[in-house]
């Protein structure tokens, strides 16, 4: 049976616990392994960015002026329509992480995306907030609904995109993914759009951060069902104007992986 990443890191400090502990005895030889490895498996679950568990893209080569702007927990008829406007106007591309339950009762907005050359990724069917504690198999279905439902809309027979909900990550998962040859997607400029602030404040932060390469977590939809976000919606315009004087030409993340794209960490 082929390890993932996780199992291969509880193994290792499985090991090296009980061999400190053989060597130095309790409580010094447990206490200072099993302190690093809390420390290691806490980065793994709670840092989207980690690698520890999964491997994980973060960004795409530095070396073009290429970024991309992705969407989390759409797709929202109030939000995602006015969102995919701008993003025409501008002639940018985008990729939207759907929730699959959201992407079920919006087929049609969704094959717009598709049609107007965006990238559907996969952001688990239900968005749950205890679904990091699923099991593998759990997990695996989850990912599977939301995936078959992606390529019957977009065409294409390829595994999208993965990002995990609020990026967290555990064993189980990792697991889930090795088993589907899951592309796991982070992000390396968080825009904040879904905190109480001002619009301009988003844009002036991700215009502030954003560098060749560098993948934006923005915001179309909510989890809750009945909710809704604006603050991308007002934020985009002036994002993609920043993003045109600084000359930085906004592609999907597929895209931008495509051209000697930075390992994932």
């Amino acid at each position: 049976m082929r390890l993932c990443r996780a199992d291969r890191v509880l193994l290792s400090g499985g090991v090296a616990i009980a061999g400190s502990t053989a060597l130095f005895g309790a409580p010094l030889g447990l206490a200072v392994p099993a302190v690093a490895m809390l420390g290691l498996l806490a980065d793994g679950v709670f840092r989207p960015s980690s690698s520890v568990f999964y491997p994980t893209v973060v960004r795409g080569s530095r070396q073009a002026p290429r970024i991309a702007l992705t969407f989390d927990d759409g797709p929202d008829p109030e939000s995602t329509p006015a969102i995919l406007d701008c993003l025409a106007q501008f002639g940018a591309r985008a990729t939207f992480f759907v929730i699959g339950r959201h992407l079920e009762r919006h087929q049609a907005l969704a094959r717009q995306m598709v049609a107007e050359g965006h990238e559907l990724g996969n952001h688990s069917w239900a968005h749950l907030p205890w679904q990091n504690f699923y099991s593998s198999r759990a997990h695996l279905a989850d990912i599977e609904r939301t995936a078959d439902l992606i390529r019957s809309i977009s065409g294409s027979s390829e595994e999208p995109l993965y990002r995990p909900p609020v990026g967290l990550k555990s064993p189980e998962l990792a697991r889930a993914a090795l088993a589907r040859q899951l592309k796991v997607v982070a992000w390396s400029v968080h825009s904040r759009d879904t905190f109480r602030q001002r619009w301009q404040s988003i844009a002036r932060r991700v215009l502030n951060r954003i560098r060749n390469g560098d993948i934006v977590l923005l915001h179309d939809g909510h989890a809750s069902e009945g909710r809704h976000r604006s603050n991308a919606v007002n934020a985009l315009p002036l994002i993609l104007c920043g993003l045109q004087a600084q000359e930085l030409q906004p592609v999907t993340v597929s895209q931008l992986l495509t051209a000697t794209a930075a390992p994932a960490q």
